[in-house]
């Protein structure tokens, strides 16, 4: 009996565990196999059509490379500050509570009120950007319609608003690390570079890894910033992968693509996630 009240109390969740995202992946799978139907022609199966499609698609190689230059900007600098702010903010500093609301506050700020407030910065001539670089003689610049510069402005905006986030789990793991072994260290005359190198950096890899995991698919999923900022301009040089699942979708409405483009996307999910269980997890707990 008591088995059966236990299922009860999961059934609520379970259901809505199966509706939300057993059933859509599942079914995103399946339509990917088959063609966008219309009014006057219906959806048929195509097999494999629509992967045999992606590796003539131009845009979607583009896209995937994108992606890649995004998260290798992003993901590194966000965790190394996340654990600089957090070590920071653990010690003995005036205002430590100020500091951390400070660093924090940007991670609760909704998404298109962050865009427009980066969008603002980066607007020419008289966005803050060109203020400020207009003080040391530069000339007016459109950060956004350059593709050698919008990459870049978003890798920063995106910085700002996860470090912060990133954080607050660093946080929190420095403050379980047992007191006892800073004032063994100090005793021994260990400096504190050496005493974080050797000790504290890896007890939080435990840490690292969940948000390592977290912010790799943080890099995947950005769609708001872009549609504010620059709808996946200038020629496609931001777009990146959710977001261009969102343009097949719901501006050209081929939604058997857009379903295979999800489905690559919860494959590389998937193994990245695979990657990072598989080898790092054995370093982080010493085995």
């Amino acid at each position: 009996m008591r088995h059966v009240y236990g299922w009860l109390l999961l059934t609520p969740a379970a259901i809505l565990l199966v509706a939300f995202t057993h059933y859509p992946a599942v079914a995103t799978l399946a339509e990917s196999f088959f063609s966008t139907g219309t009014a006057v022609r219906p959806s048929r199966f195509v097999g494999l059509g629509n992967y045999a499609a992606l590796l003539g698609d131009p845009i979607f190689t583009q896209v995937l490379l994108n992606n890649f230059w995004f998260a290798l900007g992003t993901i590194p600098t966000s965790i190394a500050l996340a654990m600089l702010m957090a070590a920071w903010v653990n010690g003995a500093l005036p205002g430590r509570a100020l500091v951390r609301l400070a660093y924090f506050t940007p991670t609760v700020l909704p998404m298109i009120a962050v865009a427009n407030l980066w969008l603002y910065f980066y607007t020419p001539q008289i966005g803050l950007l060109d203020k400020v670089t207009a003080l040391f003689g530069a000339g007016s610049h459109n950060w956004l319609g350059n593709p050698d510069t919008v990459m870049g402005c978003l890798v920063a905006m995106t910085i700002w608003k996860e470090a912060g986030f990133f954080m607050i789990f660093y946080l929190a793991a420095l403050q379980a690390l047992p007191p006892e072994l800073g004032e063994a260290a100090r005793i021994e005359g260990a400096s504190r570079w050496y005493f974080f190198r050797r000790v504290t950096f890896p007890l939080l890899m435990p840490t690292t890894l969940f948000v390592l995991v977290n912010a790799t698919i943080n890099s995947f999923k950005l769609v708001d910033h872009l549609f504010i900022l620059t709808k996946g301009g200038p020629d496609n040089a931001s777009n990146l992968l959710l977001y261009y699942i969102y343009q097949t979708a719901f501006s050209f409405f081929d939604t058997s693509y857009a379903a295979t483009l999800t489905v690559v996307l919860l494959a590389l999910l998937g193994a990245f996630a695979l990657v990072q269980f598989q080898l790092i997890e054995r370093r982080v707990h010493y085995r």
